[in-house]
């Protein structure tokens, strides 16, 4: 795994959906495969654009038209259970509502309303949807700091469609429990959204 510190040109950096199309300019000519990175923006600027943590399966190019990779790593993460780590993780916290207006769908001979996802506003709420994810990626949730964030805001020109993400950015303490599924975890991301910076859980040793 690759992890590399990316800067974006203000002319990408403030829609979402154009951050994300510049960064797969540091795949060139693998317009076929599937995302293999995640990234999460670290700070943002409309004078100067966007710095960006990015991971990756492929080793990034050095640049690319409003985007400049300014140094790479190459990280073999290794875990042990009940270790203790410190993480940092922007998410979208969201759960499933049947929404009749968005009409049905068939599975398995059977007619299902479909649902839309819709954001956990209360801190409460969000927490336990942490506590879970967690626990479902190999480690228990120790201590937390829950920053509410901005939504963020995209626009498809193409596809002449715009919409938000409700980012939440979590910071704290989590226990090892489950070396194997965290490496998965730490791989495949956490959560929603992440061609929209979304998921990139960070870890480091206390």
């Amino acid at each position: 795994m690759y992890l590399a510190k990316v800067h974006i040109a203000p002319a990408k950096s403030n829609n979402a959906y154009e951050l994300h199309r510049a960064l797969w300019q540091l795949f060139p000519d693998r317009p076929n495969d599937n995302r293999t990175f995640l990234f999460r923006v670290e700070s943002l600027s409309r004078a100067f654009g966007a710095q960006v943590l990015m991971q990756s399966h492929l080793k990034p190019a050095d640049s690319g038209e409003h985007v400049r990779c300014l140094a790479t790593k190459v990280v073999n993460y290794q875990f042990q259970q009940g270790q203790q780590l410190r993480f940092r993780l922007r998410c979208n916290p969201v759960k499933a509502v049947k929404d009749e207006r968005k009409g049905t769908v068939t599975r398995n001979g059977r007619t299902h309303i479909r649902s839309v996802r819709v954001p956990l506003i209360s801190e409460e709420q969000q927490q336990q949807w942490l506590s879970s994810k967690l626990k479902q990626s190999g480690v228990c949730l120790q201590a937390v700091n829950i920053v509410q964030e901005n939504p963020l805001y995209f626009r498809k020109t193409r596809e002449k469609r715009s919409g938000k993400v409700q980012p939440v950015l979590f910071e704290g303490l989590v226990l090892v429990d489950d070396p194997t599924a965290l490496q998965t975890a730490v791989v495949e991301g956490i959560g929603p959204a992440k061609s929209f910076g979304m998921g990139l859980l960070s870890l480091a040793a206390c």
